[in-house]
């Protein structure tokens, strides 16, 4: 089930925000995630199945679905196109960062994803993929990680922090995070 999430995002500005490794991150509480999805084989059935699951988490707003090509197509190796969407959840309750990978790898395995075949294979089928772009976090004061992350005394304040191992953006992530802006879906 999808929900307006009214102004969730609005005002971000992306070139503001920290960018931080996820392992700094683990044990942070997170309230709300942006992610990016994508599939190359047979999207029309498990986009809908895994943004099922996704809603189950909380309060959820959709970019555009996007087909774009493989960027590791050549001419000698053609690849099928993906079809790409950027996710915001707000969730139901907090859950630490490290519990939401975790969900997430469950919904890519309900998916029927095949990590170990398709590290096998030149041509990769990919049901399903779930990647976290940002999460929003209200950080935890007894921290010292996090202290030493953000250099700032302030360390109980909600923030949107950008996920270090997906930036810098491609570009339908960067294009669907703009439209969930736009719309008013992503605020500091």
């Amino acid at each position: 089930m999808m929900h307006k999430v009214h102004n969730a995002l609005t005002d971000l500005n992306l070139e503001t925000l920290t960018v931080c490794a996820p392992d700094m991150l683990q044990a942070q509480p997170v309230t709300a995630v942006l992610l990016a999805l994508g599939s190359n084989y047979q999207a029309d059935y498990y986009l809908p199945r895994v943004r099922e699951s996704l809603a189950m988490l909380g309060q959820i707003q959709l970019s555009t679905a996007f087909q774009n090509p493989d960027f590791t197509a050549t001419l000698e190796q053609p690849k099928p196109d993906y079809t790409n969407q950027c996710v915001y959840i707000s969730l139901t309750s907090p859950m630490k960062l490290q519990q939401l990978q975790q969900t997430f790898k469950k919904f890519e395995s309900d998916c029927n994803r095949q990590r170990v075949t398709e590290a096998q294979t030149a041509i990769k089928k990919v049901t399903m993929d779930i990647d976290i772009l940002l999460i929003k976090t209200a950080l935890d004061k007894n921290s010292l990680s996090i202290e030493k992350a953000f250099k700032t005394p302030d360390t109980t304040r909600a923030t949107w922090i950008i996920m270090a191992d997906r930036y810098p953006f491609k570009e339908h992530e960067r294009v669907g995070i703009e439209e969930l802006i736009l719309n008013g879906f992503l605020k500091e």
